[in-house]
């Protein structure tokens, strides 16, 4: 399944509230619990830090990928959240991440979890398509740009 299949309303959080990184992870697996798509958000957060102790997630150009493998989920899930103003993520080129792609694999499933890193690698190439999707002002907006890319 394609990573844009995956983007919903209902696990796309703009704006976020949060402004550190561990309060964007909380926020993201609590959209996830509250769309029914986990169940243990202790375990889900819990792996999501210890996966981020080993390096931030924090890419270039205002993007994050925070990710994990949970036995929580059965299948590849994805939370989308948005910073307008930006947030510390520990990024690589040191600026704040704007545009937040939580993904959660099983332990067993490394395909779809590589699909959708390259997915986003290849979505996130265009600066201009990021700018306009950090601009959005509701999830449903949000998804409508997925689907056109």
């Amino acid at each position: 399944m394609a990573l844009v299949d995956l983007i919903r309303p209902e696990v796309v959080k703009v704006p976020l509230v949060s402004t550190t990184k561990p309060e964007v992870i909380r926020e993201l697996v609590e959209c996830l619990r509250d769309a029914g798509k986990i169940s243990d958000v202790e375990a889900v957060y819990d792996a999501l830090m210890a996966r981020e102790s080993l390096g931030s997630t924090g890419l270039e150009q205002g993007i994050a990928v925070p990710h994990a493998k949970t036995a929580a989920v059965s299948a590849l899930t994805v939370a989308l959240g948005i910073s307008p103003k930006g947030i510390d993520f520990q990024a690589i080129d040191g600026n704040p991440s704007k545009l937040f792609f939580l993904l959660l694999a099983p332990p067993d499933q490394s395909g779809p979890h590589i699909e959708a890193l390259a997915d986003i690698a290849r979505i996130t190439k265009s600066q201009a398509f990021c700018r306009t999707v950090i601009g959005s002002t509701s999830p449903e907006e949000v998804v409508e740009l997925f689907s056109e890319d």
